[in-house]
């Protein structure tokens, strides 16, 4: 089969012959976490719901059916309305989509260089939460989708984060044999975390500021970065050491 541009296929069954790097999008590569919250929470507003940061920390990682139905959910709820879960998902989709368009969710300090100098060492791949159109568009705004070998949505998949699906989909496209070197994950949050971890990824966390992860999931990663710099400087050291 052909792969499609950025996203690869299982073509080679050997595996890569390098080693394999995979990242997550938001929080890691661009500072977009507050602007899905934003989404979720100006969607509720207009359908007479709250939405607080304890609902954004129980949706943060889910694939975008998982949590459309629960903003559908949240609304019936609280208003007794019914609303497609089909609509939540466009609406805050749209609202991404025209805020990355606008010139908001920039790149993170020091993921540029993070990406290019693994990218030079590695094959990347990135499984993200984020649905399809907004992974596109960060990687076709930025001008990064060329450094990735494979990407993966977890509304491609049949649970997001905490569930390893997005991760084991992502190496099953580059190729990597269960049995082969174990990879490396990149990964910000909680719930990102658990989910490379229960994918036998070994995990370089960059602790999300804004939405930090608690000791219990920071205690499943190989490396907790304090930056981009550091996270860069230890995959290339791990890189490096790999035969």
């Amino acid at each position: 089969m052909t792969a499609e541009p950025g996203r690869a296929g299982p073509d080679d069954r050997s595996g890569p012959s390098r080693p394999v790097v995979v990242f997550d999008l938001d929080g890691v590569v661009v500072r977009t976490e507050h602007l899905w919250e934003e989404s979720w929470a100006a969607y509720c507003r207009r359908h007479g719901t709250p939405w607080t940061r304890d609902d954004t920390l129980r949706v943060q990682g889910m694939s975008s059916p998982e949590w459309s139905r629960d903003v559908a959910d949240r609304v019936r709820l609280h208003t007794g309305a019914r609303v497609e879960p089909a609509h939540a998902y466009e609406s805050c989709v749209a609202h991404m989509r025209d805020a990355l368009l606008a010139g908001r969710g920039p790149l993170l300090p020091g993921a540029r260089d993070l990406l290019a100098d693994t990218a030079a060492a590695a094959v990347i791949g990135l499984a993200s939460s984020a649905a399809r159109p907004v992974i596109d568009t960060v990687l076709e705004r930025e001008g990064l989708a060329g450094l990735f070998t494979a990407t993966v949505s977890s509304e491609e998949v049949a649970r997001g984060k905490p569930s390893p699906d997005v991760y084991t989909e992502a190496l099953r496209r580059l190729g990597v044999p269960p049995a082969s070197a174990v990879p490396l994950a990149v990964e910000d949050s909680a719930n990102g975390i658990r989910a490379a971890s229960a994918a036998h990824m070994r995990v370089v966390a960059i602790p999300n500021r804004d939405y930090p992860p608690g000791d219990e999931a920071l205690a499943l990663a190989d490396h907790v970065a304090s930056d981009h710099d550091d996270a860069r400087a230890y995959l290339r050291s791990v890189l490096d050491a790999t035969p």
